[in-house]
């Protein structure tokens, strides 16, 4: 048994698991939160018992040796060295990698020179990495895992914008989607339910705070809501997703705003928290309609699954059809009434119909949640970024 490490670090937090392969089973997890701040927050996870530590934790390398520490006296592990290889979530790799890659020095400098198209992301995730690098030694084996490695494959004439093309060879414009990590273990997890055939056709709805929708035929992305950044595609917790770019300078003039200032309101005043009024939270969005029957929160819901259909059905015409939509991430796997009235839209195009008991049943095991009789498969599959972190760490390095 081998244990690979999977971390997501962030501006001021880490989060991580311990994962012992190939048995995909979770030996420790947890998080170190608000790294820099006088107060910070250390939580582990060891044999189902929960350990918490509230001290300063000035920066991400005292984070890293505070977690590692409390590993080896965990007993998660005996000694660090039995960590066989640590795997880093990053969110951009741009055009540069198509798939998860070993951390060399020329892939660091590669990651490093996409922090403008990332810039809250890809500077932590590797500063995440170099702490593990110097905590664990320079022999310490460490992958990149690329949040938009999955989407390299889609086709020129899905990836560029209509704009000069000049601006994709001398600015790298085009769409990156986001998220590749939870679409690819979502849509493989799917494709070992029906059977792994060799042909499938899978409409992956990651829906979470962020969202977004992939296309994948065959195991691969053919297509992706998002674009060059997260904003783009669906509505969001606080995102507005697609909108005419004419709006961007008529609010400003009307608004007496910089395009910056605009950019930051479609970033953290749209989407759900901004047309509700009530929260980015869809759980808070649900207990105020059928609660409360607020009339704000039933347009939201209303306008979000009517977006997510469209996308649905444009995909289903990329594919030439679908065999399965599949729901993830904190929304699509707990938010019922929301894939009701998705499925619902889709429902008279696609021959789609929901179990309805099927539906309102929560579990954290992928299950089908449609009818015999439908002729389109429905499946909630809750999504593990980090198992398929661990997945790529693996067969990068051959760790069997």
């Amino acid at each position: 048994m081998t244990k690979i490490m999977a971390v997501n670090a962030g501006s001021s937090s880490l989060k991580f698991q311990l994962i012992e392969m190939p048995s995909e089973k979770v030996i420790s997890s947890g998080i170190v939160e608000r790294i820099g701040q006088k107060e910070g927050n250390f939580e582990i996870v060891v044999d189902n018992k929960k350990h918490q530590i509230t001290q300063e934790i000035p920066d991400h390398k005292a984070g890293v040796e505070l977690l590692l520490k409390a590993l080896v006296d965990y007993s998660a592990v005996s000694a660090l060295s039995d960590i066989a290889a640590c795997g880093h979530r990053v969110v951009q790799g741009g055009d540069f990698f198509k798939d998860s890659a070993i951390c060399t020095e020329e892939n660091v400098a590669l990651v490093e020179s996409l922090i403008e198209l990332a810039p809250l992301h890809n500077g932590a995730n590797l500063v995440g990495y170099r702490s593990f690098k110097e905590a664990l030694g320079e022999d310490s084996k460490h992958v990149f895992v690329f949040d938009t490695s999955f989407h390299q494959t889609l086709d020129p004439e899905r990836y560029l914008y209509a704009l000069p093309y000049e601006y994709y060879e001398n600015y790298k414009i085009r769409k990156y989607g986001a998220h590749g990590t939870s679409h690819k273990y979502v849509s493989q997890e799917v494709i070992k339910l029906l059977g792994n055939p060799k042909k499938s056709r899978v409409i992956v709805c990651h829906l979470g705070n962020g969202a977004s929708i992939s296309a994948v035929q065959d195991g691969v992305c053919i297509d992706t809501s998002m674009g060059f950044t997260p904003l783009a595609g669906l509505m969001m917790g606080t995102r507005c997703g697609d909108i005419d770019p004419s709006i961007i300078p008529y609010m400003c003039k009307k608004l007496n705003m910089s395009p910056d200032q605009f950019l930051d309101v479609m970033n953290k005043e749209s989407g759900m928290l901004g047309v509700s009024g009530i929260s980015s939270d869809s759980r808070d969005i649900e207990n105020a309609l059928f609660k409360d029957g607020n009339e704000k929160a039933l347009l939201t819901g209303l306008l979000y699954s009517r977006i997510v259909s469209k996308y649905i059905g444009s995909y289903v015409m990329e594919l030439g059809g679908v065999d399965v939509i599949a729901f993830t991430a904190g929304v699509g796997e707990n938010a019922s009434y929301l894939r009701r009235i998705i499925i619902d839209n889709v429902s008279r195009a696609l021959g789609a119909h929901l179990d309805e008991a099927l539906n309102e049943i929560r579990s954290k095991e992928a299950r089908t949640i449609s009818t015999p009789n439908s002729q389109v498969e429905v499946m909630v599959v809750p999504t593990n970024e980090e198992i398929m972190i661990a997945r790529d760490v693996c067969r990068i390095y051959g760790i069997n």
